[in-house]
């Protein structure tokens, strides 16, 4: 990976599935190609004040199989997956002392990868298999037809990991260096046989479907935390090609308003509302447009009307898929001004708000939320030592107090 270069290094790590789905399995496999992997990025990085990104696609059995579909019937196991994915990057990171989604260190993200070794014989270069390019559960063909910019791909030296790359080889062509489209293995990696049914269907429910989700926050300086809940909303969000021909799902993103802000702690090192709505969305983007080259960019869209959460930002990511970031002044939101709504996404310390939003709508004669709930990343693998610089590094609060006490040196 070169380190002359002007525009931030960037990587694929292409990972086969864990032996098990405790947090402990995925360190022992994972913790040691991830570092490697970081390394290298560090060096491209060259001391640099730049931010490397990684994407990390996980493979897991059983993705697309009828018992998990829609997503909604396994999402409990999925985001705890998620989960265990993104502690593990922050754990990897506090203990190394490499930033994350800062200049001079690594933006991680996590997509989900289905790949079966021997439904992927049948999907070859001259034989493809159509699929839908939505993430972020996508499979090897969409991945390696994106286009992504990768200067490096990597891979684990087992078995495993040697049928993954190869299935993702039989479908991609370069388009930075040459170099950088033979995937590597990384040396070293640890030798295990990665487990079965590790994503775990709950109970058939009468809602399954949902074209139109909403998640609320104040994002403000993103982090992995961020990136967990929104992951998780796009699980939820009905998969391409179900429900009615031609109907467009969206995705709304209530993002707290500036006024409401004025007496949180560092207030003037909060990031702006356009700011928070950009990292917003461009780290959904990342995880859910797998559109090859040549697809027409995205187009934002500003929106200004007078009323409750008049103020928009609009853009389409990805086919039928729009994503809808409103600006709130008040702890509901669009969620009692848009009837059209059918699910809800909530964190474990927000839970308590998924009720409330569901009294307003009863008050109003609308049908209730499904709620979703997503798991907080833990820290208790992290050495005490290092406990409470994990927890800074995933509090926005505390991320503006470090830009404050830089501000004053």
């Amino acid at each position: 990976m070169p380190s002359d270069r002007i525009t931030p290094p960037s990587a694929l790590l292409l990972l086969p599935p864990p032996p098990s789905v405790s947090f402990d399995q995925f360190r022992t496999v994972y913790e040691p190609i991830l570092s490697t992997v970081y390394a290298n990025l560090l060096k491209a990085l060259n001391g640099s004040n730049r931010t490397a990104s990684l994407e990390i696609a996980l493979s897991l059995p059983g993705l697309q199989s009828p018992s998990c579909q829609p997503p909604t019937r396994a999402f409990a196991s999925l985001q705890r997956i998620v989960e265990h994915m993104y502690r593990l990057v922050g754990v990897i990171c506090i203990e190394r002392k490499i930033e994350m989604e800062a200049p001079g260190g690594i933006d991680s993200r996590v997509i989900l990868l289905d790949f079966d070794s021997v439904r992927e014989t049948t999907a070859t270069a001259t034989n493809p298999v159509p699929v839908e390019r939505n993430g972020p559960i996508v499979d090897v063909k969409t991945l390696a037809s994106s286009g992504r910019l990768w200067d490096s791909i990597f891979y684990p030296e087992i078995p495993v990991g040697q049928d993954l790359a190869t299935a993702f080889s039989s479908f991609y062509t370069p388009t930075k260096d040459p170099n950088g489209g033979v995937p590597q293995s990384v040396p070293g990696s640890p030798q295990w046989t990665p487990g079965e049914s590790l994503v775990v269907p709950g109970e058939p429910t009468k809602s399954l479907l949902h074209h139109s989700v909403i998640l609320g926050g104040t994002f403000d300086h993103f982090h992995i935390g961020h990136k967990l809940l929104l992951t998780a909303t796009a699980l939820v969000l009905q998969p391409g090609g179900t429900g009615p021909s031609g109907q467009r799902r969206t995705i709304t993103i209530g993002v707290t308003g500036d006024e409401m802000l004025k007496n949180k702690k560092y207030a003037q090192f909060l990031e702006s509302w356009d700011e928070r709505c950009r990292s917003t969305a461009t780290f959904l983007t990342s995880i859910m447009d797998f559109e090859p080259p040549g697809t027409e960019p995205a187009c934002i869209e500003q929106i200004y009307k007078p009323g409750p959460n008049g103020r928009q930002m609009v853009m389409k990511i990805g086919p039928g898929i729009t994503l809808k970031m409103a600006q709130i002044l008040d702890p509901y939101g669009p969620t009692i001004t848009e009837e059209d709504l059918s699910a809800l996404v909530v964190s474990q310390e927000t839970r308590s708000g998924g009720a409330a939003v569901n009294q307003e709508r009863a008050k109003r004669g609308w049908k209730q939320l499904e709620v979703f709930e997503v798991d907080v990343i833990q820290s208790g693998e992290v050495p005490s030592e290092d406990v409470e610089d994990f927890a800074s590094k995933i509090s926005s609060t505390d991320i503006r107090r470090r830009r404050m006490e830089l501000a004053m040196i």
